[in-house]
């Protein structure tokens, strides 16, 4: 049986069950929470969403160290196309990315199986499912990992075939599940939106109840109220004129204080729940406290208090476990793209550092995503900076 097939074989109805038995845990709501079951809740799927697609989006590039203290793309480097493009034979960077970023999201932890050519060639990265993956530490300190296979068996793979991904961890060894910490929270927001589909479905509230002053037989009642319907029911009949006879008044029904105080807790749960992934509000859909001032400034926000350090995660996980050589080569994202900015201020940052000499015009056009041009590479210098220590010039230019 070949690699794949001895860990991705078709899972059995055991499998099934015992999955179903482990897969959600009860909040205090009373709601079992899991990840599939949280992923039904619009903010959540919209702030894992949002992390999982902006990190499988960035430019991801392998580079070479050099000896003066810079860098270079490594394009020949092996590992270069494997990350920057396809890990594996049916999915894309972008798939394999949003798909771990999923993971670590939800369940604190990412697995990948490493398909070594030789020990200094990956041919390959397989993503492991984190519900099957099992993680211990030997005596020796060393992390010993087991993966459940077909039929409930569980395989120890060795450590150095593992790409481990860990989230937030309290012993070093493995991430801890958002759904484990916040359980409560998903589970209340869980509850909240399962009532609300139960009120839709059964709320037999009207909006407009007919007063008579009389008492009106059952298909009095009826003639009136379908008559009311076919002429103010719609869009195509709104703000039209009612005229009343024998003494019939009108009174509309508005949201009571309950309604109101089970939309603010519907409100407060998708707030916590951005604050849990660090996602700012409007990028989940909320936009009560944006503003076209603050909303540029949350996007970096979000840049540098969340996506960088998931970004870091991965760069770090990477030179771990796949690189043999990681003093020489590297892998870095490329986040200048969710920190550029606004057109102007872009433009003014960059004639700052050509004016002041540590841009050149090839530097800025790089940055734009544009082709270097002809004597691009020259790096200006005002005139009146000079080295510290060079002499004053003499009057005359002696």
């Amino acid at each position: 049986m070949g690699l794949f097939d001895r860990f991705f074989a078709r899972k059995t109805t055991s499998d099934q069950i015992l999955r179903a038995l482990i897969a959600g845990q009860q909040s205090i709501s009373g709601s079992a929470v899991s990840a599939e079951s949280a992923m039904r809740i619009a903010a959540v799927h919209a702030a894992v969403n949002v992390i999982a697609k902006t990190i499988a989006s960035l430019p991801l590039h392998v580079y070479e160290r050099r000896a003066d203290g810079g860098k270079q793309r490594a394009t020949t480097h092996p590992l270069y196309s494997l990350l920057r493009t396809a890990p594996n034979s049916w999915q894309t960077s972008y798939e394999f990315r949003s798909m771990m970023q999923w993971h670590l999201c939800l369940r604190g932890n990412a697995y990948a199986l490493i398909v070594w050519a030789d020990r200094d060639r990956v041919l390959e990265l397989l993503p492991l499912d984190p519900d099957r993956m099992r993680v211990s530490q030997a005596a020796d300190m060393s992390l010993v990992y087991e993966f459940q296979r077909s039929g409930g068996v569980w395989m120890p793979i060795p450590a150095e075939e593992i790409l481990h991904l860990r989230g937030l961890s309290s012993d070093g060894v493995t991430g801890r599940s958002v759904l484990g910490d916040a359980r409560d929270v998903i589970g209340i927001a869980q509850a909240t939106q399962e009532y609300a589909g139960r009120l839709f479905k059964n709320d037999a509230t009207p909006g407009v109840v007919i007063k008579s002053p009389k008492p009106l037989g059952k298909d009095a009642a009826t003639r009136l109220r379908d008559s009311w319907t076919d002429a103010f029911a719609g869009s195509s009949n709104a703000r039209r004129t009612a005229v009343l006879e024998d003494g019939l008044t009108v009174e509309k029904l508005s949201m009571t204080a309950d309604d109101a105080q089970f939309l603010e807790t519907r409100k407060f749960s998708r707030s916590e729940i951005a604050g849990l992934f660090g996602v700012p509000a409007h990028l989940i859909g909320d936009l009560e406290r944006s503003t076209f001032s603050n909303i540029e400034h949350q996007g970096i926000e979000f840049a540098t208090h969340c996506i960088r350090p998931w970004a870091v995660n991965w760069e770090q996980a990477i030179s771990r476990a796949l690189f043999t050589a990681p003093q020489r080569y590297f892998a870095e994202f490329n986040l200048d793209a969710l920190t550029r900015g606004d057109l102007k201020s872009r433009y003014d940052a960059y004639a700052i550092g050509r004016n002041w000499g540590w841009l050149s015009a090839n530097d800025i056009r790089a940055l734009e995503n544009m082709n270097p041009i002809e004597n691009g590479d020259i790096y200006l210098q005002p005139m009146n900076m000079t080295p510290a220590g060079t002499p004053a010039p003499t009057a005359g230019g002696e």
